[in-house]
């Protein structure tokens, strides 16, 4: 199902593995760890993003559904937005304060959305680790988009239109992290959670 090769730098999918992304012989987490998911919508992202929670044990903070939650209240646009990654940032902060690791789900297409992992991970003294997730398959990378258009109206799903304008606005990741291709037909499970150790 996917490939996940660490990659430090590159902004689209990788191919191979390089190694200054990961940090050689880094011991395994002996405590809570900040993991955020980073990609465009319908790669695959939100299901790595749970099988990773249970496989941790940690709570799962998806931005989306508080996105929506702000739209159907009529707050909209870019700082919207951001109040949605701050809120569900302030609840990672709560989590990670019980000694529990926590799992971030968002596009995290901008600096300043990543920012936030970074002085929240600072603050409360743990690890952060970024996976950036691609479907390196354009085509399948549509149907899936495609596919999960939403039955209720008020889902707000991008259509492949509005994730192609997204995939426009989408920076380059700087720093460490690990990249997955879910065009690849190999289960990334094991190397992403390698990877959080």
């Amino acid at each position: 199902m996917t490939s996940a090769v660490p990659d430090p730098g590159h902004p689209g999918v990788s191919g191979g593995v390089d190694p200054g992304a990961v940090r050689p012989g880094a011991a395994a987490a002996a405590g809570p760890v900040l993991v955020a998911f980073a990609g465009l919508p319908g790669v695959g992202k939100s299901t790595l993003a749970v099988r990773v929670g249970a496989a941790l044990r940690a709570p799962v903070l998806p931005v989306d559904p508080v996105e929506r939650a702000m739209a159907r209240y009529g707050l909209v646009g870019d700082v919207p937005g951001m109040a949605a990654y701050g809120a569900v940032a302030g609840l990672a902060e709560v989590q990670l304060g019980l000694g529990l690791s926590v799992v971030v789900d968002a596009v995290n297409p901008v600096a300043s959305a990543r920012g936030l992992w970074h002085d929240l991970a600072e603050r409360a003294g743990v690890p952060l680790r970024v996976v950036e997730v691609h479907c390196g398959d354009v085509a399948e990378h549509r149907r899936r988009v495609e596919a999960r258009l939403p039955a209720e109206p008020d889902q707000h799903l991008p259509t492949w239109e509005q994730t192609l304008l997204r995939r426009a606005e989408y920076a380059p990741i700087i720093g460490p992290r690990l990249v997955v291709d879910t065009a690849v037909d190999i289960d990334p499970l094991p190397a992403i959670l390698s990877y959080l150790a």
